[in-house]
């Protein structure tokens, strides 16, 4: 159960991280706030910030790409999708976790964006967890 939980976060962290958009976003300070429902019970939205740098920015292939891996578990990008306005992909994760999650972030504009997330793992046939997590990004300013 501890890597379940070790992956929801790493997840949580990579997707928390990465605001982009197709022909970039403004490089700079970003609140963003997430919402999870994990196993059915809501937690309450957390807000944090982030500084991107003008590469971070630019580049959403590698800004919106899920890194790869686990403990005993391994991945691969099974679906990616980029427009003007959006980037979804899903990764699927075989091993001691198997895990498919699934997110399509929307950009509305250089300084706004919301994105999805929905992930379920199992452990020996059993499913361990069933989240989803909602982002909102604004930006707020220069980095300090």
């Amino acid at each position: 159960m501890k890597i379940v939980v070790l992956l929801a976060v790493a997840a949580w962290f990579l997707f928390e991280s990465a605001p982009g958009v197709a022909d970039g976003i403004q490089p700079g300070l970003w609140r963003i706030t997430t919402s999870v429902l994990n196993n059915g019970e809501p937690m309450p939205p957390r807000a944090s910030l982030r500084c991107l740098t003008a590469a971070q920015a630019e580049d959403v292939a590698d800004t919106f790409s899920p890194r790869f891996g686990g403990v005993n578990t391994t991945c691969e990008r099974a679906e990616y999708e980029k427009s003007a306005q959006k980037v979804s992909w899903r990764l699927i994760c075989k091993g001691q976790v198997n895990m498919d999650s699934k997110a399509e972030f929307t950009f509305h504009s250089p300084i706004r964006y919301t994105a999805t997330i929905v992930t379920k793992s199992w452990i020996a046939e059993q499913l361990a967890m069933d989240s989803q997590v909602t982002l909102e990004g604004e930006f707020v300013g220069v980095c300090q």
